[in-house]
């Protein structure tokens, strides 16, 4: 009994290996054949299959429940729907690929409802055809489902799979947002720091205990100091703690009378751009 038992369990993997090799058991799909083909100068609508994030939901008010990584329980997944726009514009272009920019909405903006995502900063750029023509970088603009707010465990996930899949000089990874994603940006200096290579957070905040994570990523951040919806002190005294945490390569641009939206001046900034291409992450 025991050799005919040992014999059925050597048939059944030989037929596993056989079904694998011809293809008849399905293999998960690559980012890249999930998603059409982006053509350069266009943005477009594309999805990805992430780790579920864990990490609860955000109506606003105070932001202690941002200060984490918001955990991934990487035995389930969700579908994450983001905007992808491949520059025509190869200036920045190296022979290791394109700089990527992974820009992050506002609270406003999540949902199920992708057009929202357009409505501001890089994204918005992106989707003008005059103003994307002589836009640089490969940039990706995910959306946050439903009233949960961002992880950074998730969306180093789909930074990872976005460099596997396409073009990304992985030394010029950029990340900004703005309110909500102010709060994400912060995050994902916090917590994957070893990959970003410069980040521009608006009017968010992050817990100050993780200042000394922070201490190596170059930083420029914009609040106004009468915002009435995130705290101008989140990000003055986030400045503070990095600083004294040891980073010297940190601005903080203020805006005086300006209430929350300080990112159309910021984003219409060409100056801003000018800045993240000047930084790149040295191992």
């Amino acid at each position: 009994m025991k050799s005919i038992a040992k014999l059925t369990s050597a048939l059944a993997f030989a037929a596993l290996c056989a079904a694998f090799s011809t293809g008849s058991v399905a293999k998960a799909e690559t980012l890249k054949e999930k998603n059409p083909a982006p053509k350069a100068g266009e943005q477009i609508l594309m999805s990805a299959e992430l780790p579920l994030a864990t990490g609860g939901t955000w109506t606003g008010g105070d932001a202690a429940p941002l200060g984490g990584p918001n955990p991934i329980d990487e035995t389930k997944t969700e579908t994450l729907k983001f905007w992808f726009f491949l520059p025509s514009n190869e200036s920045a272009k190296t022979d290791a690929g394109f700089p990527l920019m992974l820009f992050l909405h506002g609270a406003g903006e999540r949902g199920d409802n992708p057009e929202k995502v357009k409505i501001h900063g890089p994204a918005m750029i992106c989707s003008k055809p005059e103003k994307a023509k002589d836009w640089p970088f490969l940039t990706v603009s995910p959306q946050c489902p439903g009233v949960r707010f961002w992880s950074p465990a998730q969306l180093r996930v789909l930074i990872d799979q976005i460099c596997d899949n396409y073009p990304v000089d992985r030394s010029r990874i950029y990340v900004t947002g703005l309110s909500m994603g102010g709060f994400g940006t912060w995050g994902l200096i916090a917590h994957s720091s070893d990959i970003i290579a410069a980040a521009a957070p608006l009017c968010g905040g992050y817990d100050v205990s993780f200042a000394p994570k922070m201490a190596k990523t170059p930083i420029w951040t914009f609040h106004g100091d009468a915002d009435g919806a995130v705290k101008y002190e989140y990000t003055k005294n986030l400045v503070e703690a990095v600083k004294k945490a040891g980073n010297d390569d940190i601005q903080f641009t203020t805006y005086p009378g300006v209430n929350h939206n300080c990112w159309t001046q910021t984003y219409d900034n060409p100056e801003l751009y000018r800045w993240f291409l000047s930084k790149k992450l040295e191992k």
